[in-house]
């Protein structure tokens, strides 16, 4: 018997038809998550972009009650100043994806407390361009109540009520977010 280490016997490792099938199954089970992963970012951009703007209007009401001053929110564009009525921003939208800031008026002229950087890939309908809190509450001045947030380009897995917020706001000035667009049933 030879001892020369070239015995034949059982052998270690994989052959590569066995490789090659668990890396199409890994290939597949990537191509089936990839739906869910995209969908659970969208939802997550929504969300943050919502608890953005709801923080921003809690403050501007408190600012307005502390300072005992106006207080405005409105959208801006890429110099920060407040855009008028219908003013599309860089990217082109109409709405407050612009980005937004909370200013008061310090010696005739807007100053910026805080800015929220513009995010084109969250719709954010409101109708009016600006939104005001007033002292000594912090009520809110404006013929609008509620944003509408949601995907801008929503794919077949992020349509529908599940990827929508709505922050409605109260005369009084509280703001409050729900799950699902503005116009549907609360």
């Amino acid at each position: 018997m030879r001892n020369d280490g070239w015995t034949m016997g059982a052998q270690n490792g994989f052959t590569l038809i066995e490789t090659l099938v668990v890396v199409a199954l890994l290939v597949l089970l990537a191509a089936m998550a990839t739906p869910s992963f995209v969908a659970w970012q969208t939802r997550d951009l929504v969300n943050a972009r919502a608890y953005a703007l709801l923080s921003t209007l809690e403050y501007a009401r408190s600012e307005a009650i502390r300072r005992g001053v106006r207080v405005i929110v409105c959208r801006i564009d890429a110099a920060r100043h407040c855009l008028s009525t219908g003013q599309a921003c860089r990217s082109g939208a109409a709405d407050w994806s612009c980005g937004w800031a909370v200013m008061v008026e310090r010696a005739g002229a807007l100053l910026a407390l805080r800015m929220q950087p513009e995010l084109a890939a969250v719709s954010i309908a409101g109708a009016l361009t600006n939104l005001t809190f007033t002292p000594p509450a912090g009520q809110a001045i404006g013929s609008f109540r509620s944003f509408d947030l949601a995907p801008r380009n929503p794919s077949k897995v992020t349509q529908g009520n599940p990827w929508h917020r709505c922050i409605r706001i109260a005369a009084g000035g509280r703001a409050r977010i729900a799950e699902g667009a503005c116009g549907a049933a609360a």
